[in-house]
């Protein structure tokens, strides 16, 4: 990672296990120095021990980032630095279930973290990358958001949200110095999928979907992590006629049909 367009500090949301521990692990080893944000605060503790135990300079914060007041909230512990990277990971669901029987905590969150939370940071950071001429910008998506799908109903639509959010963002920042990139995750192998029961047997490594985001950061506005499998995945659920039949065969799965197609 080139330190002086990015650096010299990097704010991860998100930052305290799986995909955005893996972009701190990796970005400390580039000699960056690292905001790590997220809801969990022994993880955050860990994580910060661990990269400080190797010479990296962190903060962090304990923030739940479906409340209206996180970016107050992380300003406190940024705003006296120069933010140059603001990788953005946070937003996993953890309940499914017909959309017009979900308590509306459960939408509200899901919309307040992908939706507002990744407007609200990008509008913040990316103002200041701007006016610098240089920095980076990583939004995480989902491949579920190019396709409605049931039990999904937030989820699916917010992650549209991003996509197609970052692809304006990438147009209007790339002129100005400002790298932006839709990071797009297929199923990964993290503690959050993990807690859920999924056989992570066949999910790709975190730490290869971080990497894939670093390497893509200046290919903007889309990267699909993960390979062709997951490019094609995209490429079937974007079709435009017969979207009905469309939807009913390559909607996101339930848990239960996944772990029954990797156990085979």
């Amino acid at each position: 990672m080139n330190l002086e367009k990015y650096g010299p500090w990097a704010l991860i949301i998100g930052g305290s296990e799986g995909v955005g521990a893996s972009f701190a692990r990796k970005l400390a080893a580039s000699g960056f120095k690292l905001v790590l944000v997220a809801r969990k605060l022994p993880p955050l503790q860990e994580l910060s021990a661990e990269l400080r135990g190797g010479g990296a300079e962190v903060r962090f914060a304990s923030v739940d980032l479906s409340r209206a007041d996180a970016l107050e909230r992380v300003r406190a512990v940024t705003d006296d630095i120069d933010i140059g990277l603001l990788v953005y990971v946070a937003g996993a669901n953890n309940t499914r279930g017909r959309f017009v029987e979900l308590d509306p905590a459960v939408y509200r969150s899901v919309i307040a973290v992908t939706v507002s939370g990744q407007a609200e940071f990008a509008h913040h950071y990316g103002a200041s990358m701007c006016r610098h001429g240089r920095g980076g910008i990583i939004l995480s998506g989902s491949l579920s958001s190019y396709m409605g799908s049931p039990s999904l109903a937030a989820y699916t639509g917010a992650k549209a949200f991003s996509r197609v959010f970052t692809e304006a963002l990438w147009a209007e920042c790339a002129p100005l110095g400002v790298d932006v990139l839709h990071l797009n995750i297929g199923f990964t192998a993290t503690p959050a999928m993990a807690r859920l029961g999924y056989d992570l047997a066949a999910a790709t490594p975190p730490e290869a979907v971080a990497q894939e985001g670093l390497d893509h950061l200046a290919d903007g506005p889309v990267w699909i992590a993960g390979g062709e499998p997951n490019w094609e995945r995209a490429r079937q659920r974007s079709v435009v006629d017969g979207r009905a039949q469309a939807i009913r065969a390559h909607a996101t799965p339930s848990r239960e049909s996944v772990a029954a197609a990797v156990r085979g």
